[in-house]
Formats: structure tokens, C-alpha cells, sequence
């Protein structure tokens, strides 16, 4: 056979091969997901059901807090960065925003601890250091000690935001100095559950039995109570895609967004609200 002959179907197999690896169904896809330590665990579940499904799609997910998740989706490190805060007009340029639900922001302490609830006010004058011993809100004679998030953490700017608030001059209230910052969620439960003169604050769907949820002016936190917007300290989980989603990145958000995605939301206590005044876009 003509030497010739033979390199050129060779080279034949070679083109019709590589083509074949591009379009094959089984070359895979690849979904990257960055951000909020509060909504890590359930992207992984949804990540974890679709990729169960769709065996050639692979789904990473980390962590890093809000602003990461922000700054990923932004720069497009990240094809989903996740938030857990409603995000500035600013910081939200250039995204899509997708909304998984509500999620309420609990102040939890130990289960052996007599208090079961506070004011708002009360609560804002303990993490800003105007409070300083349980027995001025009804408790033993002994000093309040604050456990917060770091800086970045959607919990806790969703927290400072809610609760403290802002002075005159539009600047945030700050937290008290003597504040002890733990990098997660679970940090923080952990911290709260072995110091019975702790408070904290968490995400109500990561609300373990080792800690107890204050109500707040009455009011405790429930799937009815934050779906109907009467507990008033929530924030959103959201999803955030520079651009418009395409291709694997919109299969997925899709099935986020349909019924096997909800139900997974559900069952994390991740909530769909029933209050039109809930920012959810």
C-alpha cells in the first residue's frame, strides 16, 4: 500500500477522532460554584443530586464567604458565585441574580443558658457592647460574651445591617470591640454550645441542636414566620452569574429552579416567601 496513502488515513482517524472528544456526550462538562459559607452546604446537596443525574457534569463547591462569592462571579473566576445578603446596586453590575429563598439569621446561645428570648433593642445593645452582663436582660449575674463572623461573611453584614443598623452620619454600627471572630458558621455554634455566658448569631437552616435560638421581640424563627416576613431578621440566598447563564451553568440553574431543585431547598430550610415586601429578586 502506498505510503502516502497510508499517512493520509492517519491522519483521517486523527481529525475524525479529536472531533468525536469535542461533541461526544460523554466529554463532560465542568460547573464551578464559589462563595457564602451559608449556602456551601446546600449547593453541595443540589450540586451532589445533579450530578447524580447528569453523570458527565462535574460541580465544585467552595467556600470563601460572600464578597469571594461576589468578586468570582465578577472577575468569572467562579461560573456561580453565591451570596447570602442582598447585594448593592453597585456590587450587583453586571450580574443575574437568582434567588433560592429566604433564610432567617438566628442569635442563639447555649441550651444552658435560662434565656429563651430578646428585643431587638436588646439585641443590638449586646452586639454593639452597650450590654454587657446577662443580668440586664434578665439573666445571671455574669458577663455576655459576643461571638461574630468575620468580615466578608454575608451572615454577619445581614446581621449588622438588620440589627445594628446605621448611626446618623450613614455609617454602620460596629460590633463591640472585645467580639470574638470565628470564620464559620460552625465555629461559631461550636464556640456558643461550650460557653453557656455566649451569644452568637446563625444561619436558621445550619441551626444544630447543640445551640438554643432566641426569639426576638417574640417572635422565633420558623419556616411560617420567615416565609410571611413577621420574623424580621432574614436575608436571601442568591446565585450570581456574570452575564446570562448559558450552556451547563443555565441547565443547572434550571433544575435549581424546578421541582427536584425546590424540594432539595425545602428540605435545607431554605424558604420561599409568601411576602411580596421580601427582597427576592
Amino acid at each position: 500500500m502506498d505510503k502516502k496513502y497510508i499517512i493520509g488515513i492517519i491522519i483521517a482517524l486523527v481529525v475524525i477522532v479529536g472531533a468525536y472528544m469535542v461533541v461526544a456526550p460523554g466529554s463532560g462538562s465542568k460547573v464551578t460554584i464559589v462563595g457564602s459559607t451559608s449556602v456551601q452546604p446546600v449547593a453541595e446537596q443540589l450540586a451532589t443530586a445533579y450530578m447524580k443525574e447528569h453523570p458527565n457534569v462535574k460541580i465544585t463547591v467552595q467556600g470563601g464567604g460572600t464578597a469571594v462569592g461576589i468578586k468570582s462571579a465578577q472577575d468569572g473566576t467562579a461560573n456561580i458565585g453565591t451570596a447570602s445578603k442582598a447585594i448593592s446596586a453597585n456590587d450587583s453590575q453586571g450580574l443575574t441574580q437568582y434567588t433560592l429563598g429566604q433564610d432567617g439569621v438566628v442569635a442563639i446561645v447555649s441550651p444552658n443558658n435560662n434565656i429563651t428570648g430578646l428585643t431587638k433593642d436588646q439585641l443590638k445593645g449586646i452586639f454593639a457592647g452597650n450590654i454587657t452582663n446577662w443580668n440586664q436582660v434578665g439573666g445571671p449575674d455574669a458577663k455576655i460574651n459576643v461571638i461574630v463572623r468575620e468580615d466578608g461573611s454575608g451572615t454577619r453584614d445581614a446581621f449588622q445591617d438588620i440589627v445594628l443598623g446605621k448611626l446618623a452620619n450613614g455609617t454602620k454600627v460596629a460590633f463591640v470591640s472585645s467580639a470574638i471572630v470565628q470564620s464559620s458558621t460552625q465555629a461559631v455554634q461550636q464556640a456558643v454550645s461550650q460557653d453557656p455566658n455566649a451569644i452568637g448569631f446563625c444561619s436558621f437552616a445550619d441551626l444544630s441542636n447543640n445551640t438554643k435560638a432566641l426569639s426576638i421581640n417574640g417572635v422565633s424563627a420558623s419556616t411560617s414566620t420567615i416565609a410571611d416576613g413577621t420574623y424580621k431578621i432574614q436575608r436571601p440566598f442568591l446565585f450570581l452569574v456574570k452575564g446570562d447563564a448559558k450552556g451547563e451553568v443555565k441547565n443547572f440553574i434550571d433544575w435549581v429552579m424546578g421541582p427536584e431543585g425546590q424540594a432539595i431547598l425545602t428540605n435545607a430550610k431554605i424558604i420561599k416567601s409568601t411576602n411580596s415586601t421580601n427582597s427576592t429578586k
